[in-house]
């Protein structure tokens, strides 16, 4: 590789990087200047990114560590994927002003299945070498008591107490459990198990990484870099993104309404939101930032989507406004629970408002003017047998008439 693919690389992998510790930039020793360690090690790095599944949804935010594991994938290097199955049994206390509900062995098998479904799109899952997918019980789940202990004895109770949710939480009073201190020790012992030369994540996950290089010392191993990345800020354009304050884009929702909520993306937000979710050069962004957003929306939703899908979201979200049938593009709702299923189409047209009445249903769908997700359905008998087949879903007649369906 010439110099200049080599720089090049660099200031890919490097993208939106927060912070990068250690980082001498004057040093040629490869244990303290990442660059030196990516231009002269013989073989891949082993770049490690942890999952808890806590939950089942991944949104945009979420996806930002992911996206820079496949950009080390891409340069040649080893992405170490951990299933946090023994972790996500503590739960992370960082951010949390309470104790986190300790999920079951069952909880945690699903919500992992359905993380790995949703990263499909990101990461590289086929070629051979790139990816290992691991399950921290593994090693977790054998440790004795006398290693437990060899784990605790390595941090003192104030540095633990110097984690930013553990000190707010006991300068108010909150009650902290002693397995929750387990948690940045258990998750720094992946590092040593898995031998990770760089952990990827937030800047809010700096004192676990930073755990993780302590313990590789403590137990004789070549120590990893951190590398952080930022924090979303969501749709909103004030709080970062998250489910729980509707300001967020899911990894699992429609084109239609991913590409909906990009294409309205604050303009300030709008070059973090480039750089940071797509593989657009920056100094090719459009001025005008009416373009930009829409630029930012059909790239961000053909990821998951397609192109195709993007593009066809795009036009159906322009026929919407154009249309004056909704205020800035928002779509509205139909809730399923009044509707009785099995369910032919026909009915729920009718049922939806979208047709004056069943007839008119059946009517439309010969037209050929009834479209699901943008997909023509022309079988006046066709039959959903379940809520499940239409949740989320956009249901349209003609150019005018949407509507979303959900549970």
């Amino acid at each position: 590789m010439s110099s200049s693919d080599s720089s090049k690389n660099l200031d890919w992998l490097f993208r939106g990087t927060s912070e990068i510790f250690p980082d001498r930039q004057d040093s040629d020793d490869q244990s303290e200047n990442l660059s030196q360690c990516l231009a002269q090690s013989s073989q891949p790095l082993r770049v490690k990114l942890g999952i808890d599944p806590t939950g089942t949804d991944i949104h945009l935010g979420h996806s930002i560590p992911y996206r820079k594991l496949r950009a080390f994938q891409d340069a040649g290097h080893t992405a170490v994927v951990i299933i946090g199955d023994f972790t996500a049994q503590i739960g992370d206390p960082t951010g949390k002003s309470d104790v986190r509900r300790q999920l079951t062995p069952e909880q945690v098998k699903a919500n992992a299945q359905s993380y790995l479904d949703q990263l499909r799109p990101i990461l590289d899952f086929d070629t051979p070498g790139r990816l290992e997918i691991r399950y921290n019980s593994e090693w977790l789940s054998k440790l004795d008591l006398a290693q437990i202990q060899d784990l605790l004895a390595t941090m003192t109770v104030g540095q633990m107490l110097a984690k930013e949710g553990f000190a707010e939480r006991y300068s108010q009073e909150k009650p902290i459990f002693l397995h929750e201190f387990l948690y940045p020790l258990m998750q720094g012992y992946d590092s040593v198990a898995v031998e990770a030369d760089v952990e990827l994540g937030g800047t809010d996950q700096k004192f676990n990484i930073a755990v993780g290089r302590d313990l590789q010392r403590h137990f004789g191993k070549k120590t990893q870099f951190g590398l952080l990345l930022p924090i979303l800020l969501g749709t909103d354009g004030v709080q970062k993104m998250s489910k729980s304050l509707g300001n967020y884009v899911g990894l699992q929702e429609d084109a239609l309404s991913m590409y909906s909520k990009l294409e309205k993306t604050p303009d300030d937000l709008l070059k973090d939101y480039f750089e940071l979710l797509t593989d657009i050069d920056l100094a090719e962004l459009p001025d005008n930032p009416r373009e930009a957003q829409k630029q930012l929306a059909i790239a961000v939703t053909a990821q998951f989507h397609g192109q195709d899908a993007a593009l066809q979201a795009k036009q159906t979200a322009e026929q919407i406004v154009l249309q004056g049938n909704t205020a800035g593009g928002d779509i509205p709702e139909y809730s399923l629970s009044k509707v009785e299923f099995p369910a032919k189409l026909f009915y729920v047209l009718g049922a939806s408002g979208l047709c004056k009445s069943s007839g008119e249903g059946r009517r439309q769908i010969q037209g050929g003017a009834v479209r699901l997700e943008g997909d023509r359905l022309s079988d006046i008998n066709l039959t959903f047998e379940t809520a499940d087949d239409l949740a989320g879903k956009v249901l349209q007649v003609g150019k005018k008439k949407f509507i979303r369906l959900v549970s």
